[in-house]
């Protein structure tokens, strides 16, 4: 058996400045493809947009309107409350399914509205105009007293005509409603003082 030895002088410096540029070439060439692919992970401009904070001026909204706003391509609601309105909440917690926002903690209420109210300012609601059962959008009945398809002994609230769930004036479900929650608060204040 013999063995051969490799003379480094012998080395083909051809080749290996080929098999360099070769390596380099194809480290760009793969650099190239990630850039794009990578890129697809980032959110596109209408997502951005979407998720962007919504500013609303409310100094003309009086005690007892509502106003409709689009937030993530969502209906918001935002009711100045009269203080009768806001005095008939806590009445009506035994009627209610959820009345202190229990269920779906933090999803569907803020830890800052975990109240009767469901607010950070009692006479200021804010919610998602969607209910929580099959989507439909609820429609006002801030008129109390007896009507088509709500109690007697109504005191003001939202109805979803699609299936009949009634919600009140803080957006909790009523007991027995195909709604199986409250209708969700968003996150509305981001200020550090929560005083907006």
């Amino acid at each position: 058996m013999s063995e051969t030895l490799v003379d480094s002088k012998s080395i083909d410096s051809s080749k290996r400045t080929w098999m360099i540029a070769s390596g380099c070439a194809g480290a760009v060439g793969g650099l190239a493809t990630a850039v794009p692919f990578v890129s697809t992970f980032q959110p596109s401009e209408r997502a951005k947009a979407a998720g962007a904070a919504v500013e609303v001026d409310i100094g003309a909204l009086k005690p007892g309107e509502k106003i409709t706003v689009e937030w993530r391509g969502k209906p918001v609601w935002i009711m100045r409350r009269t203080p009768e309105q806001i005095a008939e909440l806590p009445k009506l917690d035994a009627q209610l399914a959820d009345p202190k926002s229990e269920r779906k903690r933090g999803e569907q209420t803020p830890e800052y509205a975990l109240n009767g109210g469901r607010s950070i300012k009692p006479d200021l609601f804010v919610a998602v105009g969607i209910c929580t059962h099959l989507g439909c959008s609820p429609s006002d009945k801030f008129q109390t007293g007896a009507q088509p398809s709500l109690p007697d002994d109504w005191k003001g609230g939202f109805l979803c005509p699609c299936h009949g769930s009634t919600f009140d004036l803080a957006g909790r479900v009523f007991k027995n409603k195909p709604a199986p929650d409250n209708l969700e608060v968003p996150r509305t204040c981001t200020c550090p003082t929560a005083s907006c």
